[in-house]
């Protein structure tokens, strides 16, 4: 592969600033807020990649950096994805490990002069997530979580995603339209046909995801369309103006967050 086919492909989970470019943008701000997309590793049926929660997290990332005056990370790749455990190729850490890892790099960028972070979750999984924002939160810490149900419900309006939040789980259309846009040539065939619905899964948690689909597939994938997962990307990085006037005080602060 060549050296700019490899800095294209990097691009999608990568960050690509320098150091200069962290000190510009730093230098610009009242207050520096880091961004962290955090993914996962799991099957999304035959069609979508293990890295897709990675992919998607990435992308609302990256979009929201290109609107918004934040600090770009790499991403976590690996998360608490154990109720996929039944298919092969899924990888998980414990929720404490996440938590752990979390804590330390929000530690660390407090020790560099950025004091609030941003975690921009693409698995439903990571519940842990909500628990490590509560527990900095109480004790002082700037930290946040995103995108909020709410955020996703005014996305998948805006953009003419016809599945429910409830039914629309897993590979579905959402995550497919979101592919289908920033990585089309990650999505294999058979997202056309593979739609499968299960609304009613309230044991999961003990039972599993192969309890409910044999795919892995629980949605409609075949709705997907780029030009949804453009619009979702859009609405996400709009409502990300809220989340980030929490530690900056100014919801309209915005600008090329790469300097």
């Amino acid at each position: 592969m060549s050296v700019s086919g490899t800095r294209s492909a990097a691009y999608g989970l990568l960050p690509a600033d320098t150091t200069e470019d962290v000190r510009t943008r730093g230098a610009g701000v009242s207050r520096q807020v880091a961004v962290l997309p955090v993914g996962s590793f799991e099957q999304h049926g035959p069609f979508l990649p293990l890295a897709t929660d990675s992919l998607v997290a990435c992308a609302v990332a990256r979009e929201i950096a290109a609107a918004h005056p934040v600090h770009l990370l790499p991403p976590v790749t690996i998360s608490c994805s154990h109720e996929h455990a039944a298919w092969p190729g899924t990888v998980s850490i414990s929720s404490v490990t996440l938590h752990a890892v979390i804590r330390d790099i929000a530690a660390s960028l407090r020790r560099s002069g950025v004091d609030a972070l941003v975690l921009v979750n693409g698995h439903g999984g990571n519940y842990v997530l909500g628990n490590v924002v509560q527990e900095s939160s109480a004790q002082g810490e700037s930290m946040a979580l995103f995108p909020a149900a709410e955020d996703w419900e005014t996305a998948r309006e805006r953009a003419g995603v016809r599945t429910s939040l409830l039914t629309d789980m897993h590979a579905g259309e959402i995550e497919t339209s979101i592919l289908l846009h920033a990585h089309p040539e990650l999505v294999r065939s058979g997202y056309e046909t593979a739609d499968f619905v299960a609304d009613d899964r309230r044991h999961l948690l003990t039972r599993g995801m192969s309890a409910y689909t044999d795919s892995g597939v629980i949605g409609r994938p075949s709705l997907g369309s780029a030009e949804k997962g453009k619009a979702l990307l859009e609405s996400l990085t709009d409502s990300f103006g809220a989340c980030l006037s929490l530690f900056t005080g100014d919801a309209g602060d915005a600008g090329d967050a790469r300097g």
